[in-house]
């Protein structure tokens, strides 16, 4: 019985463990979307006062105040903006390839299979004795 026990806690932590993966990935990716986004509100902005006179009023929000500007001030910072989010998206991408590979590394280890997968890649191998080895993997919903 207490072999059971063991069996059963070991299963959660797996399974724990398997959960706080996907929601770290989860979070990189809803951080690059978000990014994304950012990005492109910064290239649409940037390219409509490329076509303004640089001498312009332009209203900025620089921690949560308006400030007035000029197109000829403001261009260069928003380019600035532009260019730092780029990278850090990029920084995120590769995070997000190394989340996903750890996330089928640690699948494979533990032998999980998500609800849904199709059971029909592998069909299950019989033993010597015609029966049909026991499942020692974990499910996932």
């Amino acid at each position: 019985m207490a072999s059971a026990a063991a069996k059963q806690i070991a299963a959660e932590q797996v399974v724990a463990g398997f959960n706080r993966l996907r929601q770290e990935q989860r979070g990189l990716a809803s951080k690059a979307a978000e990014l994304e986004m950012e990005l492109n509100e910064h290239i649409l902005v940037i390219d409509t006062l490329k076509e303004v006179d640089q001498s312009r009023k332009c209203y900025r929000m620089v921690g949560g105040v308006l400030v007035e500007r000029t197109v000829k001030e403001v261009l260069p910072a928003l380019e600035n903006n532009k260019d730092q989010i780029s990278k850090i998206i990029e920084t995120l991408s590769g995070q997000l390839q190394s989340k996903g590979r750890e996330l089928n590394d640690y699948r494979e280890k533990h032998n999980i299979r998500l609800m849904g997968e199709d059971d029909q890649k592998q069909p299950p191998k019989e033993n010597g004795d015609g029966s049909k080895p026991s499942s020692a993997g974990v499910l996932v919903s």
